[in-house]
């Protein structure tokens, strides 16, 4: 396992937790990427990375991402599957309800994340990484 495996095991070893306070991981200028869901779009650096994560949560109570696998794409991409578990502050309503598997795209150079690419929809990240879906087989 890589060094750059490493560090994104350990960057979701508090999020599984709801934890979202570290960011020592994160390249100063960062370049943050919502590709899909109700509000896409692209932040640079921590402070703009920080407060889209916040607005996300304030939304969110037990916001917890849980990885169901990593995959080590080339020297410095590594994409996270996982799911996605909490309840909506004012409405209840389970985040698995609306759409509970997600995607995250790490880039790691010099060992920070320079930058991080979240989907809400897990067959469109591996559509744009150019990846089969889950589950089919590749024709050889």
């Amino acid at each position: 396992m890589s060094a750059n495996v490493d560090l994104v095991r350990s960057i979701f070893a508090d999020w599984e937790r709801g934890d979202y306070s570290a960011a020592q991981w994160a390249h100063p200028e960062i370049e943050y990427v919502i590709a899909d869901g109700p509000e896409p779009g692209r932040s640079t650096g921590l402070t703009e990375m920080a407060d889209r994560l916040r607005d996300f949560l304030s939304a969110w109570e037990g916001v917890r991402l849980l990885a169901e696998e990593y995959r080590e794409l080339d020297r410095e991409r590594i994409l996270v599957l996982h799911r996605v578990t909490g309840r909506g502050k004012t409405s209840g309503l389970q985040i698995g309800q609306l759409r509970g598997e997600g995607t995250y795209l790490f880039q790691i150079r010099g060992g920070a994340v320079i930058r991080l690419v979240a989907y809400m929809d897990r067959d469109r990240a591996l559509a744009d990484l150019g990846l089969a879906p889950e589950g089919e087989v590749g024709a050889g």
